[in-house]
């Protein structure tokens, strides 16, 4: 889990945000996934709390949205927050699977 500016659905901004490395690739690039402490209510919002965490931690329980999914540069990335532990990124993996497979 990292912190990055995030940006707007509409592209007019951003805001910095924690989110989620889903997958680094060989040319400097990341998969990012957004996480945001918003009570989001769709079918897609994975909770996050702090037992989720192997390492490090969020200042409150928040929610991973795999359907806000985008790659950036990996320099946008401006500090690390913690490691997720397997179980619980193979969650958000799967959901990102079913969101495409849909």
């Amino acid at each position: 889990v990292v912190v990055i500016p995030f940006p707007f659905s509409d592209l007019t901004g951003t805001k910095r945000v924690p989110a989620l490395v889903v997958s680094s690739l060989q040319c400097r690039d990341v998969i990012l996934c957004q996480i945001t402490s918003k009570n989001v209510r769709d079918e897609y919002a994975i909770r996050l709390v702090d037992t989720d965490f192997a390492e490090g931690s969020l200042i409150q329980e928040s929610n991973i949205r795999p359907n806000k999914i985008f790659t950036a540069d990996e320099d946008i990335i401006l500090y690390k927050l913690g490691c997720l532990k397997k179980e619980k990124i193979t969650v958000v993996v799967d959901r990102i699977v079913s969101i495409i497979m849909a």
